[in-house]
């Protein structure tokens, strides 16, 4: 963690809690996600190794968010991803409604294009169901 300057708390998610952060040398912005090992006797999670080689080995793509690193941090690990404003979901709740049917039709070609991409290197992504939901495509 010494390489990277905290900037603030971004969010919170199922697997950890998201901080703004500054490469120290580089100067570059990213989101690094703090994952505790809940049991360490247990090791390393499968789940967790697959994800993690999964994004290593992925190519850049403008619809999949670039893991830059990761390392061990205290009783986890953490995840150095490129830095976004936001997500599809925050997007969603400030838009007004209803969205124009223009926006819709933007933001799903961008996350097909992103799950797709996924898909042609063999990784099945979940697209989680509050997406579906945000979108009032659950009602």
């Amino acid at each position: 963690m010494d390489q990277y300057c905290i900037l603030g708390r971004i969010g919170e998610g199922a697997h950890g809690i998201v901080f703004k952060a500054k490469h120290v040398e580089t100067g570059e912005i990213v989101a690094l996600k703090k994952v505790a090992l809940r049991r360490l006797e247990d090791g390393f999670p499968n789940q967790a190794l697959r994800e993690i080689k999964a994004l290593q080995e992925m190519e850049d793509n403008q619809y999949v968010v670039q893991l830059k690193a990761v390392f061990p941090h205290g009783g986890g690990f953490v995840l150095a991803f490129e830095f976004m404003l936001s997500d599809l979901a925050e997007v969603v709740r400030h838009a007004q409604r209803p969205l124009a049917q223009a926006q819709v039709k933007s933001y799903l070609q961008m996350l097909l294009k992103g799950v797709a991409f996924c898909h042609a290197n063999n990784i099945v992504h979940r697209v989680s169901l509050s997406i579906g939901w945000a979108w009032g495509l659950g009602s």
